[in-house]
């Protein structure tokens, strides 16, 4: 993996209007971004385009990148932002519904029942509280790295992250309990 030295210079020559630089900066950071939107979204298809919107974002702003964060961070903030602007477009909400009960009835073979049930409970969260919950679960950020990605105080994801965890404990409680079968 290229180190932080080659990062630098591939943000410079980025904003230099370098496209391979930043196609190598897009295939160092594509999978997390893909996997955060994936967890904020539950669609493989919406993560796909929150992951290429996020990107298309970066390569627009790359001259506001001023380095006081890692490009991770700034990256994370972006795709965040995506995230949760998605949930207020209508006509992609209409879209995701479609694609969720689609997924619904083909299961994916990779997936098992509890991770079924945890994205299920995840999706139930409020998007404020996904994101905290996939920023310092699923991506192992500190609470000050995924304040710094969201834009918010690091006492506010300690607060989301608190009370998200209390309400997986209940909705996956219930789906043991025969709350969560079909």
């Amino acid at each position: 993996m290229a180190d932080t030295n080659d990062e630098r210079e591939w943000i410079r020559a980025s904003r230099t209007g370098d496209p391979a630089a930043f196609e190598r900066l897009v295939g160092r950071h594509q999978r997390m971004i893909h996997t955060l939107a994936y967890r904020m979204t539950g669609s493989l298809a919406d993560a796909e385009d929150l992951a290429q919107e996020t990107f298309i974002a970066a390569w627009a702003q790359l001259d506001g990148f001023r380095g006081e964060a890692s490009f991770s961070s700034w990256l994370y903030r972006i795709a965040v932002n995506r995230c949760l602007n998605w949930r207020t477009r209508a006509a992609r909400r209409a879209s995701v519904q479609q694609d969720w009960s689609e997924q619904r009835d083909a299961p994916a073979p990779e997936n098992s029942e509890l991770s079924q049930q945890v994205q299920l409970a995840l999706l139930q969260l409020t998007p404020a509280q996904r994101a905290a919950i996939v920023l310092t679960v699923y991506d192992s950020l500190n609470h000050a790295e995924a304040a710094r990605a969201m834009g918010c105080a690091e006492t506010t994801v300690s607060w989301r992250v608190f009370m998200a965890r209390r309400k997986l404990r209940t909705l996956l409680a219930e789906a043991r309990n025969g709350g969560g079968h079909r």
